[in-house]
This record gives C-alpha cells, structure tokens and sequence, in this order.
C-alpha cells in the first residue's frame, strides 16, 4: 500500500475509503502564480483506478490573509497556518518579495511562527526559491538541495550549510525535496505522485496536464541548445525509435547510425537536446518501462528485465537499488501489495546499452 495512503476501518471487516493525503501550500508574498498552481494542477490531476482524487492540496498562508502574487492580483488562500500543522506534505512555492532571504537574512517573524506549527515527520517540498524558505529556516542545513540554476552561487554563499547541486532538475532527500526553476516543480510533483503511488497514475497525471510523464531528477536544469535551427539534423527520431526497441541491445554506434552521426557528433547534440548522455537517457528510459511492467503485470522479474533491455534480473536489481533503493520485488510490493511474484520463468539474455 503507498505511504501516503492508509485504509482505515470503522468494524472489522467494513473498511472507508482510504484517506487523501493532505498537502498545504504555503503561499507567501510575491509569489509567482504559474509555481503556486502547479501542486493543485499536477498532485490534482493524481486519481485512483476508481477516479477518486488522491490528494487534497490547500493554499494557505501565514495568517490567513490575502497575499500579493509578483503578476499584480491578490490571491485569497482558502486557510492559515493551521493547514501547515495538519499537512502530510507542506510545498513552499519561490517569493520574489523577501529579498533578504539571498543574504542569508532572517524570514518575517509571521512566516518563522508559521513554519514552526509544521509536524515533525511532515514531508517538506520546495519549488525554485521556495528552497531560501526552507534554509533560511535551518531545515535543508546538512542536506542536498537544489534551486534556480542562476540563483545557485548566491545561494551557496548565503546558506553555506545546505549541500547545493545545481545542475539537476530536483533533490529527493527522503523527507525534504527541492526543485529546480519554474518548470522543474512540475517534474517534482509528478516524482512525488509516481513515489507515493506508482508510475502508472503518475503517467496518467501527466496525460492530463499535457506534460511529459518522465525527466529524471538528475537531468541536466540549462540546456544550451534545446531547439536546434531547422537546417541542423537532431535526435528527436532516433530517441523515438530507440523507445520502440527498450528491449533490445541498443549501442550507442546504432543509436548514432540511426541519426546518420558520427558519434562524437550524435552525443553532443543529444546532449544539447535532452541534457543528459544517450545512455543515461536510455538507462532512465529501461528503468520506466520496467516499473511499468512491475506494477502492471504478474511478469516475473527477469522477464521484466528482458522486456526492458536489461537482459537479466541481477541487471535490473542493480539498476534499480542504484536509482531508487529499493528492489523490483520490494517495488512490486510496494504498489501491487495484494498481488504476488510469478513463478521465475528463463528468458533470452540480452545487454543494455
């Protein structure tokens, strides 16, 4: 059963509905609008096979009072501080209007009494400069964090504390996790939703916010290139036929052969383009299909690991703990609790890339 959701009995033997899991956004002055909606856009769009929503996102502030967003219009939050103290999750979107915070400065004594009604165990999430919030206020001191990739020296001089890595698109640190710019919070949510409850309703949140289900956290934030002019050969195909073939021993040769590259020149303008090498994408690439396969399909595990290219299950199980810490069978039983693992079956043997 997901973390985040826990059924509840009333009678042995009558079980409820499973209960949302509450997340508050603290909303604080200045606000960007695009980043304060993208929890309630992506973590509401999370539904359960029954069509059920499996979130319950709230806007809040400090006091309750309306803030000012930096597009100009007042956004009138729907709680106060009291939703932070009854949070699973807390997301603190970025604030253009506490300029202090990229000193190093203190956060406004309202916000510091509102951070601190927050439960201990409460999963802590910042999106962009959400992440000063969260350091001005002690909680990323000793951790691994990210932020805007143009904002990261600043921050690393005002809060030396925080380990900052600026060149992924977020941080998942188990409780506390930190995005990247803008765009970045929504790749975060969708980890959020395919951490808390799989990759098949996190793909099906993604088809409905017209995103793209899938950018590894560890993707590259700054693209230099990211459209190439239309006179310039580009990878798109290739990437496109390689998704079709996850489960054969694609080499980066055939890869570059496919796009009519050299391979110096396919690897570089792949990295331009995606902001990752070609193996690490195709890796990213396995380890999705197969947790598919792991929460879909009674397969068992090294036919999952064929079926995704992997070629064996000591393969995937290496790829697997490496990425996620956790197994295929601890994974399958995280989000398929009431099924079970199929009898091994052999299945040819085939290499990643």
């Amino acid at each position: 059963m997901s973390a985040v959701t826990k059924a509840v009995e009333t009678e042995p033997g009558n079980p409820v509905e499973p209960a949302l899991h509450r997340v508050a956004v603290l909303a604080l002055p200045g606000v960007p609008p695009f980043e304060l909606g993208i929890p309630s856009r992506v973590l509401g769009s999370a539904l359960d096979e029954e069509g059920r929503p499996l979130y319950e996102v709230t806007v809040c502030t400090a006091d309750g009072g309306p803030v000012l967003s930096d597009a100009g219009f007042t956004v009138q939050p729907a709680a106060g501080a009291e939703a932070l103290a009854a949070a699973d999750t807390v997301i603190v979107p970025p604030t253009h209007a506490m300029p202090e915070l990229a000193h190093g400065g203190p956060l406004p004594p309202a916000v510091t009494a509102a951070v601190a009604r927050i439960r201990p165990g409460t999963r802590l999430v910042s999106i962009c400069t959400g992440s000063y919030v969260l350091a001005a206020a002690g909680l990323l001191d000793g951790r691994p964090a990210t932020t805007h990739w143009n904002l990261a020296p600043e921050f690393r001089r005002a809060y030396p504390r925080v380990a900052v890595d600026e060149d992924v698109l977020f941080v998942d640190d188990g409780d506390v996790l930190t995005s990247a710019g803008v765009a970045a919070g929504v790749d975060l949510c969708l980890h959020l939703i395919r951490r808390d409850h799989g990759t098949t309703v996190a793909n099906r949140a993604a088809r409905m916010c017209v995103v793209p289900p899938w950018r590894d956290g560890g993707q590259a934030q700054y693209i230099d290139r990211p459209v190439p002019t239309p006179t310039v050969a580009t990878t798109t195909a290739t990437r496109a036929w390689a998704l079709e073939r996850l489960g054969e021993p694609l080499t980066l040769a055939e890869l570059a052969g496919h796009a009519r590259m050299s391979l110096r020149t396919f690897t570089r303008r792949f990295r331009d383009e995606v902001g990752t090498t070609p193996v690490q994408w195709l890796t990213a690439q396995r380890l999705d299909l197969a947790r598919q396969l792991l929460e879909s399909s009674d397969l068992p595990v090294d036919l999952v690991a064929h079926r995704a290219g992997f070629g064996s299950a000591n393969s995937l199980r290496q790829h697997m703990r490496t990425a996620f810490g956790v197994s295929p069978i601890g994974y399958r039983r995280t989000f398929r609790p009431h099924g079970h693992e199929a009898a091994p079956a052999s299945a040819p043997t085939a290499g990643p890339a």
